[in-house]
């Protein structure tokens, strides 16, 4: 027999219709079906509960942009075609995060447009902007602040960036904030505070020597753009963990939801389970696990051990070998069936309490909005 899953039932259909629910956080393990998850979501919020939705991903793949019918996505939403808004008046409107453009949309607000432009040319902010390590997460949070801050949409969708560990979506920007807002920073941008005069002019000739490693070790370039950088950032100082800060605290916000996305494999189910901790311990509002790709069958009665000592007694007879082998194709199924159980049971385990769902394997990709909607009502 197929172990049940013992969790209860998430209410998807629930959760998307709650007018109080306004961000829903789609997160788990790269590869589990989060890109698809969020869209089947917004779709479903959009066609079935008539809410105007944004589906925000950061994950740079086309998946997201050719299941909904769109050549490209960038930093503005984009409507989505083909959806049924007559039924509940809903609109479904997706977007990807442009990480380099929507830091320099905080820049442009919060400093003038000459420093602003000072900012944009200097080569350290180029690179920070668009490599640096925490900066798509961190700006993932600005966007979605920035998305909230508005009235202009019901409920929010977010796809979180793929990345060696989910968690990296809760840590980076505490990390980068630290970074932009840290002593060695600040020590670099005493000259912009001092009248332009040097910081090492100003302190011990000791400090001079370490002045001049630093140099040794930065490179007197990278040193000069460094300080050329915090300089030009000195009104903005503070800001960005105040940003970030605040971001948090949406995140924490009963408004928001939190779904796991995993899928019936080890590694998945793990990280699903360290952010299922990390969002309890940081009061975050864990609304539901989603498990994608899972096997089911409609014959659970009849057991893999019955099913293929039944296909080889008729292999004895050399009767009805496609029976016999469609005997063993659902012994493979259930035992298959058997196998994701037990690797889910390591999540449901640990976290009885937390609802949970599961979507049938599907037999091909999602790649347009009719493939959505069908994964969107299995969600459901």
């Amino acid at each position: 027999m197929v172990a049940e899953l013992t969790a209860p039932r998430l209410d998807v259909d629930g959760l998307l219709a709650d007018p109080s629910i306004r961000i829903v956080v789609c997160c788990g393990a790269g590869g589990v079906g989060k890109t698809t998850t969020a869209a089947a979501l917004g779709l479903r919020a959009a066609e079935v509960h008539g809410r105007r939705t944004v589906v925000l991903t950061i994950d740079p793949a086309r998946r997201l942009a050719q299941s909904m019918g769109l050549t490209e996505l960038d930093n503005t939403p984009r409507q989505v075609k083909g959806i049924d808004v007559e039924r509940a008046g809903g609109e479904l409107h997706a977007m990807m995060l442009d990480m380099k453009r929507t830091f320099d949309e905080v820049v442009e607000q919060h400093t003038t447009p000459k420093r602003a432009a000072e900012i944009f040319a200097n080569p350290f902010y180029q690179a920070m902007s668009s490599t640096f390590a925490g900066t798509q997460e961190y700006m993932a949070m600005e966007k979605l602040g920035q998305l909230r801050a508005g009235e202009e949409w019901d409920l929010i969708v977010v796809d979180t960036p793929p990345s060696r560990s989910a968690l990296d979506f809760l840590d980076a920007p505490a990390r980068l904030s630290r970074f932009l807002d840290g002593r060695m920073l600040r020590l670099l941008l005493a000259p912009a505070r001092t009248g332009g005069r040097s910081v090492f002019s100003l302190v011990t000739a000791s400090f001079g020597l370490f002045s001049k490693t630093v140099q040794k070790v930065l490179g007197a370039q990278l040193l000069t753009d460094l300080s050329g950088f915090v300089a030009a950032l000195d009104s903005m100082f503070g800001g960005f963990r105040q940003r970030a800060d605040q971001t948090y605290r949406i995140l924490q916000d009963p408004q928001t939801a939190f779904l796991l996305v995993a899928a019936p494999e080890r590694d998945a189910i793990r990280e699903a389970a360290y952010f299922a901790e990390r969002l309890v311990a940081e009061r975050m509002p864990l609304a539901g696990l989603v498990l994608n790709r899972m096997h089911h069958t409609e014959l659970a009665g009849l057991s893999a051990a019955e099913s293929e000592a039944a296909a080889a007694r008729l292999d004895e007879t050399g009767d009805n070998q496609v029976t016999a082998d469609v005997l063993r194709i659902h012994a493979s199924l259930l035992r298959q069936a058997e196998r994701e159980a037990g690797v889910a049971a390591g999540f449901t385990g640990a976290f009885p309490a937390v609802p949970t769902t599961s979507v049938t394997a599907q037999p091909a990709d999602v790649h347009d909005v009719d493939g959505l909607r069908t994964i969107g009502a299995l969600l459901a």
